[in-house]
């Protein structure tokens, strides 16, 4: 309803209460009341009613109700206050309660730009990392790989996407507090009659399980500082600590100049943290630890999982509505020199498109299995966009020890054979 366009029915909708907090987290001040009657605020900047104020009505069966709401909803979406409006009005309104997630990446760009492939990487990582954090809702491993993915992608499909802030290049994700998250898809035969697939958490209950695995990977990451130990990523796992949380983490902060989390509760629902803000900061010196902590999560998870670091040469079409499948060969000694990778997250095939357009190396991560002749790694990631391949592959040249050439009068082992 950014246009005003709305139906008598659209204002129905509208909770006066909630539209009050809403003005007020956005910068208006509450300056007088009639309880069950009305609110009266003045705008930013405003303190003092007698500059304009707004009134908010309360009382749906006064004759004006709709007439006076309507009113408010002009002033505040006018020009002067268009962009609190959009930003940090609309988007909550019409809608059911939301907690917001709001991933921030610093970028060597203008304010509010960003490099479109870094744009989509942050998007990408977003949602990784809401994936990874609702799966800890149903388990803590260190290592999902398809495990409860159905329901992350339930969880997912109830959040919405908001538009990004002026400053730094900002993700916005509003996820419903009060709607709940099935367990388990409904029967296809009989839907009415499967009472167990209506069970579930509430959404704000797997936001909850979000941010623990957040702050418990926070914590992880700070012990490593001041210990150079990643036992803190293994303590972690019960809080939610997950190889899928750390790349997507990774994937934020790699190669920024700073990138942070942020999540304010819906204060109109109960059940939040004991603070309405929970904000987690990164630097881009992270990645390293974050990389480290990754190989560790997985490796110990599965002595299967291995990770491979080369060039994509081969993409094979997606399957309908299944993940994707492409070939990388390798430009570091001891791995396979090729492998097929079977992805678990199909989002990722994008960065393996991306990475082939751009002759980028990845670093890739899942379960090794041999087949035939063939390689495979299962339930694998994208961790990482290393660097240009011509690159790595003079630098891995140059690390490789020189074998000295052989000289008149001796034999090199080819000859003794």
């Amino acid at each position: 309803m950014t246009d005003l366009a709305s139906t008598e029915l659209d204002l129905w909708r509208v909770d006066p209460t909630r539209l009050t907090t809403l003005m007020t987290e956005a910068g208006w001040t509450l300056v007088g009341r009639r309880s069950g009657i009305y609110n009266r605020l003045a705008p930013p900047g405003e303190p003092d009613p007698r500059a304009g104020s707004f009134v908010v009505p309360l009382d749906r069966e006064a004759p004006e109700y709709i007439e006076v709401l309507q009113s408010l909803l002009q002033q505040v979406s006018a020009p002067s206050y268009r962009s609190l409006w959009a930003r940090s009005i609309a988007p909550r309104l019409f809608t059911d309660p939301t907690d917001e997630f709001r991933f921030r990446r610093e970028a060597a760009f203008p304010s509010g730009l960003i490099s479109w492939r870094e744009g989509e990487r942050l998007i990408s990582c977003a949602r990784r990392t809401l994936v990874a954090g609702a799966k800890s809702y149903m388990d803590q491993v260190r290592h999902f790989g398809n495990r409860h993915g159905q329901f992350a992608n339930r969880y997912l499909d109830s959040v919405l996407m908001g538009q990004t802030e002026p400053g730094s290049y900002i993700v916005k994700a509003f996820a419903p507090s009060a709607t709940t998250v099935l367990l388990r898809k409904p029967s296809v035969s009989a839907p009415a009659l499967d009472v167990g697939a209506a069970a579930g958490p509430y959404g704000r209950d797997v936001s909850h399980a979000v941010v623990k695995a957040l702050s418990a990977t926070v914590e992880a990451i700070d012990h490593y500082r001041s210990s150079g130990s990643l036992t803190g990523f293994d303590a972690g796992v019960r809080e939610g600590v997950s190889y899928e949380m750390a790349t997507a983490i990774l994937g934020i902060t790699e190669h920024s100049d700073g990138s942070d989390i942020t999540i304010e509760w819906d204060t109109s629902v109960p059940g939040g943290f004991e603070e309405p803000v929970s904000r987690y900061e990164f630097s881009g010196g992270d990645a390293i630890i974050l990389e480290k902590a990754a190989h560790r999560l997985a490796a110990a998870e599965d002595a299967g999982f291995v990770t491979v670091t080369g060039r994509v040469h081969l993409l094979a079409r997606k399957e309908a509505d299944g993940p994707g499948v492409f070939g990388v060969e390798s430009i570091v000694g001891g791995q396979p020199r090729k492998v097929r990778v079977r992805l678990a997250d199909e989002d990722q095939y994008h960065e393996a498109i991306h990475a082939y357009e751009e002759n980028l190396a990845v670093q890739v991560n899942g379960r090794l299995e041999r087949e035939g002749n063939l390689h495979w790694l299962y339930d694998a990631s994208v961790m990482r966009t290393v660097g240009p391949v011509d690159a790595l592959q003079r630098a891995e040249e140059m690390e490789r020890p020189q074998v000295p050439p052989v000289t008149r009068g001796q034999l090199s082992i080819d000859d003794m054979e």
